[in-house]
């Protein structure tokens, strides 16, 4: 790197550098007079010379046990371009492996060149793999709004269904197709479970540096295993490079929402044997794309929103791949099972017919699990319990071919009659609804866990009504307006994004409401994250500004696009805490103070709302007891919801009569 090159970083930045959390990097800054200056940024979010803060810390002994990859991230993303950064990665992975390989991209800047061979040198020293892998995962965290990735234990789940549901005699080698690969998420999950010598990879993916990346992965993995890679840059639908090839197994996460997939020149295709995609169902294109190259008895299987199981647009083609006996099962995943987050997506298994009839399976009734149930409760963010999922589709997925096996409870095996209507739908949970009566051991669970509930509800009241308050004493405030003023924290109103859906290939995001939080707060709809002018992430103040659905809380949860009358409040930690700010905006009389009308629709103007002032420390005390009192009103909501859980069951059993008291 040029010796005027300057590489900003960020106070969080120094800290993960430094191995430390960002408020001893405050403190750092506040206690030595020798801390490197600020040379951009804002007060709130100060930036500073990357060379100068690694002398600083080697200095004072503050990067004893900190490798040089963390000092290479900052001039990764300085290079600005999410393509050139993530080319470059690839290029280094290269380096690493072959030191005397050259630079063969010529779109790399020369500072990207520089950075491609002290990455390589970096990465010989503290080992090539752990030095590619830590930089991709840093790319991905980056640039997470703009990528849509599968989680490893998706991917696992998905490659261990796809081989166990693939029909045909063992083979020794296994074909696998990828044709929207991303970084090769899914495609190393196959190469992780498939332990038998002989695997060929045939990836692709429209994007240059997501595909250069998975090339990079695949070099290493390729080190220690026999795997064959074929890797293109390629849109996979209007110019397939893989046509006529068949494979195994396929595995796909494809783009969401795309209205321009090549609707128009794609009318005549070969592929569509189950009927022409309409233009609002890409997803059935993608669908019908991978069944196009399984070899007989090969089995795919794709994430899919759940829309796709019920539009209206797409039931004739449900309906062939039904009849046919190519959708074996659909899954129902819970919430934050991949992105979006929010949505409770599906997975569609498919299996390409055998090329004997004596290989057909005995029935050709279509799975339906619903594994919604596995969303783990008590998280910030919808975080699936991966073991109980995955313990529990694949058990569902062994019946898929017994018909002298019952499935589980929440999967049924559903005749093709009863899905072939006028609608077939094929949502699991249409089917999947528990009948049954619960057990007396399943009354005394839930008996219990009420009991646990009343218990803390007791808790939490008896810590509140001992709070006590000082009569008539003057407290002064100030406005959400002057505190942005201050630089205290800086404020963004959510507006409707320009495109009602997502462009191709775009990353999205979850879009929030004031018509979803009067439902039941959970985003009903995707936008593209470019398009959002307020993005809520964790930590962030989110107010909604309308009195009928007047609150303020701290977001938890992923990154959220906000839509009208929703405002974003960012707060600078040195000078508001986040928790003491939402709860002194959302006391009902604030929020009756600073509306502009008297009716229920009027809209609450954010910047008259009132903010005890405080210092930080007192704010703290004040904060615990904020979001206790948003507990007990949350544990007041479930204790409701499962007591009038239990009067029913309890209502049905006692109905049914069999009363042992």
């Amino acid at each position: 790197m040029s010796a005027h090159d300057v590489v900003p970083v960020s106070l969080a930045e120094i800290a993960r550098i430094a191995g430390v959390g960002r408020a001893a990097v405050s403190n750092w800054r506040r206690r030595h007079d020798s801390f490197p200056t600020r040379i951009g940024g804002t007060d709130v979010s100060p930036q500073f010379s990357l060379a100068e803060v690694e002398k600083w810390l080697r200095d004072n002994g503050k990067l004893k046990d900190i490798g040089g990859r963390e000092l290479l991230w900052p001039r990764f993303e300085a290079l600005g371009s999410r393509n050139e950064s993530g080319l470059a990665i690839a290029e280094a992975a290269r380096r690493m492996r072959s030191p005397k390989a050259r630079v063969t991209r010529p779109e790399l800047s020369a500072q990207a060149r520089d950075l491609v061979t002290e990455a390589a040198r970096v990465g010989r020293e503290e080992g090539p793999r752990e030095t590619f892998e830590f930089l991709l995962q840093r790319w991905l965290e980056t640039h997470v709004r703009q990528l849509s990735t599968t989680p490893p234990q998706l991917a696992t789940l998905m490659a261990r269904i796809a081989l166990a549901v693939r029909l045909g005699p063992a083979r020794d080698e296994l074909t696998l197709l990828d044709p929207a690969c991303g970084t090769g998420h899914l495609a190393a999950a196959v190469a992780e479970e498939w332990d038998t010598p002989g695997l060929e990879v045939l990836a692709c993916e429209r994007d240059p540096a997501p595909a250069a990346l998975t090339a990079g992965r695949f070099e290493f993995l390729a080190e220690d295993r026999d795997i064959r890679t074929r890797i293109t840059t390629a849109d996979s639908l209007r110019d397939d490079p893989f046509r006529g090839t068949k494979a195994d197994i396929a595995l796909c996460n494809p783009p969401f929402n795309e209205r321009d997939w090549g609707y128009e020149e794609l009318a005549t295709d070969q592929r569509w044997t189950h009927g022409l995609p309409p233009r609002t169902e890409p997803e059935l294109a993608w669908v019908q794309h991978l069944l196009s190259h399984l070899k007989p008895g090969g089995a795919a299987v794709v994430v899919l929103p759940p829309a796709v199981a019920s539009r209206k647009a797409g039931r004739r083609i449900r309906g062939s791949l039904l009849r046919t006996g190519a959708l074996r099962a659909v899954v129902s995943l819970p919430p934050g099972s991949a992105q979006p987050h929010s949505v409770s997506l599906q997975l569609w298994i498919l299996r390409a017919a055998p090329d004997s009839p004596a290989a057909a399976p005995p029935s050709q009734d279509a799975l339906l699990v619903d594994a919604t149930r596995f969303a783990r409760s008590g998280t910030r963010e919808p975080t699936p319990d991966w073991d109980g999922l995955g313990s529990f589709v694949l058990t569902a997925m062994a019946t898929l071919d017994r018909v002298d096996q019952e499935p589980p409870e929440n999967a049924v095996r559903v005749p093709l009659l009863d899905l072939l209507d006028d609608e077939v739908d094929v949502t699991p949970g249409r089917y999947t609804a528990a009948t049954a009566e619960p057990s007396q051991e399943e009354l005394a669970g839930r008996w219990d866990e009420f009991g646990a509930l009343l218990t803390g509800l007791a808790d939490h009241a008896q810590r509140l009504s001992a709070l006590g308050f000082e009569a008539g004493t003057p407290q002064t405030t100030a406005t959400v307006g002057d505190l942005v003023k201050a630089g205290a924290l800086t404020l963004r109103a959510g507006q409707q994004p320009p495109e009602p859906v997502a462009p191709a290939h775009a990353a999205v995001v979850p879009f929030l409401t004031v018509a979803d939080l009067l439902h039941d707060g959970t985003p009903s709809a995707v936008v593209a994250a470019g398009s959002a002018t307020a993005v809520a992430e964790e930590g962030d103040v989110v107010v909604a500004g309308v009195t009928r659905a007047f609150r303020a809380w701290v977001h938890e949860g992923p990154p959220t696009a906000l839509g009208p009358q929703l405002y974003l409040l960012r707060v600078d930690t040195e000078k508001l805490e986040a928790h003491f700010l939402a709860g002194c905006l959302c006391a009902p009389a604030n929020g009756r103070q600073a509306g502009t009308h008297a009716s229920s629709s009027s809209r609450v103007d954010i910047r008259r709302l009132q903010v005890l002032q405080l210092p930080l420390e007192k704010q703290a005390v004040y904060a615990e007891m904020f979001r206790r009192l948003r507990v007990f009103e949350e544990s007041l909501t479930v204790a409701g919801r499962s007591g009038r859980g239990l009067v029913s069951e309890m209502s049905d059993r006692l109905a049914a009569g069999g009363l042992t008291v």
